[in-house]
């Protein structure tokens, strides 16, 4: 969850003094991980999940204030549009059953959500981009109350000097401009958070870079923005070309995306933040009166205010996180290449594949990243953004293969041995995995099946848009896997 920020405007002294903080706390992060002050591995889960809102027809309600009024719970926050909110799900264990409780969790967490929502003329709806979403939903008008969007809003402009230049090829072609960040909020996601000391960090980044191309094959839910049907999982492209802070000219001349997957493997965490500092620069300039030098020298754990702050002004896919939790520092990988969606029970099987491989790829004798360029990762990526299931994915030892394949037959086995060894009881194991692999086996995701009911609906799109949408509600409730979903109304 980002941090809130006052309504303010920077100086250039600002900005100078604010550089100089920045630095001053990556010094000092070096020096704690040269001294090994942290909070080593829990095996843990953490879940960020955002959601949309509609109204009874299936449009975009702009009521997040009035919503979160209603639910009155200090888990819930406002995201970037005033059709979004977002809950944050404290770190749980998985061992045991602990994987089962997570998932009923958050379903009593959104049913309760769900029925106070409703008392003000709204739904929520797990989805990764709100098919009933148009253009002219769009707009500075529709940023969350929130100062810190407006004020995010304004600083990317700033820096880009001109308006959104949106351009995805799909199955379809949508090009269009943007005076404002709000089409980043037609993305939702589910933000996965795994706690791991500083030695093993850079092997479970580099593992999480690794198969991000097959998390996202496995769980596209996006294939709809503004009408058109584009990507499987179109919420990749729109994040990147949402937040971009670079004209034309600063693109050919190499300049980093804010939206970023990376360019190399890393040997530590410390590569993460370092890049940070070099490359990008501050869009937050807001200093705090805490001196990091200052509070480590005196025994107490420093927040690296100015630090995180940057930090989160990157969006990588894997984002590196400091963080102090009852005065003790630990590091966190966030992956957040994950849509939301379709049901609490598609996202718990989606975590539980990731916690599965993560907890295998990054201790392997032969890591996977040493046998493969991170542009292969890349690759994979864009490929399985774009055709989901259908991508073709490299792996070593394999080749390019069928995104299906590679998971069928690669993937799932390494996420069950993972999965025992977090000590995840067997019949949770299988029932989680088991709809990634009803989903390989079946070529449906929430995308495909998106796609085959719009198609079904047949008439105008926008109204086969809504129809879809309100079926897809409709089962969502039933907390079903989404590869069981009936297409036909019948």
């Amino acid at each position: 969850m980002g941090r809130d920020v006052p309504a303010v405007a920077f100086s250039r002294d600002d900005r100078r003094n604010y550089r100089e903080k920045v630095r001053q706390c990556l010094d000092v992060l070096a020096q704690m991980l040269r001294e090994a002050r942290f909070d080593f591995d829990r095996p843990r889960a953490g879940l960020e999940i955002e959601l949309n809102l509609v109204d009874a027809r299936g449009a975009p309600a702009m009521r997040n204030a009035e919503v979160l009024a209603a639910i009155s719970e200090p888990d819930w926050a406002t995201e970037l549009g005033q059709f979004n909110v977002e809950i944050n799900v404290e770190p749980q264990t998985l061992g045991g059953e602990g994987a089962l409780l997570l998932e009923n969790d958050v379903r009593a967490r959104l049913n309760h959500a769900e029925s106070r929502a409703r008392g003000v003329g709204a739904h929520l709806v797990l989805i990764g981009i709100l098919p009933t979403l148009r253009e002219q939903d769009i707009g500075e008008g529709t940023l969350s109350a929130n100062p810190r969007y407006r004020l995010l809003n304004e600083q990317i402009f700033a820096a880009r000097g001109e308006d959104m230049h949106i351009r995805i090829e799909g199955v379809e072609r949508l090009e269009t401009h943007a005076d404002s960040i709000t089409p980043e909020a037609a993305c939702t996601s589910v933000q996965l958070h795994m706690q791991v000391s500083p030695a093993t960090f850079a092997a479970h980044w580099n593992a999480a870079q690794a198969i991000a191309g097959a998390q996202v094959a496995v769980a596209a839910n996006s294939p709809y923005l503004f009408g058109r049907e584009l990507h499987r999982e179109t919420r990749i492209a729109l994040f990147e070309q949402a937040t971009d802070t670079r004209p034309d000219e600063l693109k050919a001349q190499g300049v980093r995306p804010r939206v970023w997957f990376g360019e190399r493997w890393i040997t530590s965490v410390f590569d993460l933040f370092e890049e940070n500092v070099r490359y990008f620069p501050a869009l937050l300039p807001l200093c705090e009166d805490e001196d990091p030098r200052e509070e480590l020298a005196s025994g107490r754990i420093p927040r690296l205010s100015e630090l995180t702050l940057h930090n989160g002004t990157v969006y990588r896919w894997n984002r590196p996180v400091y963080a102090v939790a009852d005065g003790t520092p630990h590091l966190r990988v966030e992956n957040r290449v994950l849509p939301g969606g379709p049901t609490v029970l598609d996202v718990a099987a989606n975590a539980a594949f990731y916690y599965g491989l993560m907890r295998v790829l990054p201790h392997a004798e032969r890591p996977v990243w040493s046998r493969m360029s991170f542009t292969a990762a890349e690759d994979n990526l864009r490929a399985a953004a774009r055709h989901g299931l259908d991508a073709r994915l490299y792996w070593p030892g394999v080749g390019e293969v069928p995104a299906a394949e590679l998971v069928l037959r690669r993937l799932l086995p390494l996420a069950h041995e993972g999965l025992a060894l977090w000590g995840v009881d067997a019949a949770v194991a299988d029932r989680l995995l088991g709809v990634v692999e009803g989903r390989c086996l079946t070529g449906r995701t929430g995308a495909t099946w998106q796609v085959e009911k719009v198609r079904a609906v047949g008439g105008e799109r926008h109204e086969a848009l809504r129809a879809m949408t309100l079926a897809y509600i409709e089962l969502m409730h039933t907390n079903e896997p989404v590869h069981t979903w009936p297409v036909s109304s019948s």
